[in-house]
């Protein structure tokens, strides 16, 4: 955006999932997490790792492959994601924009299509107690559910 052209946002943004994150909060997590994501990238999405799997997507702008570890489970042929941070994180608005992603869980990975904001209802199945109980408390009721691509598909070029 240039810098003459002013913010449409407010200066405190709200995710819909209930988490308040001001602008130097925000930039607190990304400095954080530019720290500590290549430590989890690690362990996430090793077989041993039942929590953590690592999202791969490609940058709407950039064009660029990312990786992000994030939560997730598996559920049927579906994978369901929190949206920790809301409509606002990088990882979410990337998935969207591109339609797909690949995930690496459990040591294997899987092609992911067609993403879909669902509630809390929809996702509980795929999550223990103690997780849920979690997301709760920290305001999070919206996840992310994407299916497994069927066999032959391919990414979009």
């Amino acid at each position: 955006m240039s810098s003459t052209t002013p913010d449409p946002k407010p200066l405190v943004s709200q995710a819909v999932n209930g988490i308040k994150l001001g602008p130097r909060a925000r930039g607190i997590v990304r400095a954080a997490a530019r720290l500590i994501n290549p430590l989890i990238l690690l362990v996430a999405g090793r077989r041993w790792m039942p929590i953590l799997g690592v999202l791969r997507h490609r940058g709407r702008v950039s064009g660029r492959m990312y990786a992000t570890p994030l939560g997730m489970r598996p559920l049927g042929n579906t994978f369901v994601m929190p949206r920790t941070f809301g409509e606002d994180a990088a990882w979410y608005r990337n998935v969207l924009a591109a339609g797909w992603c690949v995930v690496t869980y459990r040591g294997r990975d899987y092609t992911l299509i067609g993403p879909e904001v669902v509630e809390y209802a929809s996702a509980a199945p795929a999550f223990p107690r103690y997780e849920l109980a979690q997301f709760r408390l920290v305001g999070i009721n919206e996840y992310l559910r994407l299916k497994q691509a069927p066999a032959g598909w391919s990414q979009p070029t």
